[in-house]
């Protein structure tokens, strides 16, 4: 039962991440990411990841891809606008397959770190231990992904405000 959810929550984030990329229209690709948010949720319920997969849900589907959509829609994409030269298409073929390369051999090569997993007792789930590592230990990087959403999102305001000239 679980090894089928897996596959289908699996098939679900692989077709919607593709359509992500495929898709010409922006509203369209941002749909689709919306969708491979959820299925991966779902990964992360499965997995017993409950706190994780509802933080996911809020933070990603809601607020990060309402403001992805919000931008998409102020700059005011023209299909006319957007040419692409074949050196651009044989460059980003090329990229990716370098990527995939990189990222292949680094799979192939990866060994585990840990050889014996120890059972503590401690439970890591609750919201208490999660909370208690990220504003003891991880404070900093915990404000500055703060702060970087704050000024990306002052960015696209500004991008998306138009240069009124005043004529006298």
């Amino acid at each position: 039962m679980l090894t089928t959810l897996f596959y289908i929550l699996s098939a679900i984030t692989l077709a919607s991440a593709f359509m992500t990329v495929l898709s010409r229209n922006p509203i369209h690709s941002a749909i689709y990411l919306v969708v491979c948010f959820f299925s991966i949720a779902g990964h992360y319920a499965m997995f017993n990841a409950q706190f994780l997969a509802m933080v996911h849900l809020i933070v990603y589907s809601g607020a990060i891809m309402i403001l992805m959509l919000f931008t998409i829609m102020m700059m005011n994409f023209n299909e006319s606008k957007i040419r692409k030269n074949n050196l651009v298409v044989v460059a980003a073929v090329v990229a990716l397959c370098l990527v995939g390369y990189v990222l292949l051999a680094t799979f192939l090569k990866a060994q585990p770190m840990i050889e014996q997993y120890v059972v503590t007792g401690e439970d890591y789930q609750s919201i208490k231990v999660l909370g208690k590592v990220l504003l003891d230990d991880y404070v900093v990087p915990f404000e500055m992904a703060a702060v970087l959403l704050l000024v990306s999102m002052i960015g696209a305001v500004l991008l998306s405000k138009k240069d009124k000239k005043i004529k006298a």
